[in-house]
């Protein structure tokens, strides 16, 4: 009996004519999806869209580093300004519901920030805040102020504009310590940022996280400062309208001194402020 020659069994080709201008007829299926990869990811996104898969798709979560840093920084500036303090890696951890390397991330970035010190074996120091320190960020602020507002008297009239809304913004939130602060910053940050110097701005930044450990949520509950710094603000503001750096300057340098002044002051009821404190708190 004869046995009858088997043909081999032979790959189909892939017609790509709906995918390229032209086909390759002697192509392989692998070559010919090389070459038309664009074209099908194309159809396939279209196939998803068509279905609606995309419509559940979500931007990535944002890192857990970022969340912990975030939680940490916010624990740390709300410490009370006069008790040094140890955080541990536990106790952020089961804050936070995170494991140890993000907290151990988080940890080394708010030292490098400068608002904590690592003590291996024992945790996160933070230390108390001194008058030191006070004067030190204040005066940090000074330089970093006076060189803005010089610069930024330039814009005139615009910068004076945006400015005088912050500042009606900021007289309807005085009974709201944390977002009279808040507006406060706005306020001295859209001054720095006019200056066009990004660094400094970025340094500004850290000046006015670290004061917020030193008080200024104390000093936004009084009525009397708050009414002080508006009339303060509006003194800056006409400054940078007259176009005078030196006038500016100084408005800039006197606002600062009397919060400085604010920030030293006792917490005993019914002390009251003197010449010789006003002259004591320029720098």
């Amino acid at each position: 009996m004869k046995r009858e020659r088997m043909e081999p069994v032979r790959s189909p080709k892939l017609d790509c004519s709906a995918f390229v201008e032209s086909p390759w007829p002697d192509s392989t299926i692998e070559s010919c999806f090389h070459r038309c990869k664009r074209h099908v990811y194309m159809l396939l996104m279209t196939i998803l869209q068509s279905a609606g898969s995309l419509s559940s798709f979500e931007p990535p979560a944002e890192a857990a580093q970022d969340v912990v840093y975030r939680w940490l920084k916010q624990h740390v500036l709300t410490l009370p300004r006069h008790e040094a303090t140890f955080v541990t890696e536990a106790e952020v951890c089961r804050a936070t519901g995170s494991s140890r390397t993000p907290v151990r991330e988080a940890l080394l970035r708010l030292e490098t920030d400068g608002f904590l010190r690592i003590v291996p074996k024992k945790g996160a120091y933070v230390a108390a805040i001194t008058e030191a320190d006070v004067e030190s960020v204040m005066q940090a602020r000074g330089l970093v102020e006076d060189w803005c507002v010089r610069r930024a008297v330039l814009l005139g009239e615009p910068l004076a504009a945006a400015l005088e809304q912050l500042l009606v913004r900021q007289a309807e939130l005085q009974q709201d310590p944390v977002a009279f602060i808040e507006c406060d910053r706005e306020f001295h940050r859209t001054i720095v940022r006019s200056a066009g110097n990004p660094i400094l701005a970025d340094f500004y930044e850290t000046l006015r996280d670290r004061q917020l450990r030193m008080g200024l949520h104390a000093i936004a509950a009084s009525e009397e400062r708050t009414r002080v710094v508006l009339a303060e603000h509006a003194a800056i503001v006409e400054a940078i309208r007259s176009g005078d750096p030196e006038r500016a300057a100084g408005s800039t340098t006197v606002h600062l001194s009397n919060t400085l002044l604010a920030m030293r002051l006792p917490t005993t009821p019914g002390w009251v402020r003197s010449t010789a404190d006003t002259r004591r708190s320029r720098f």
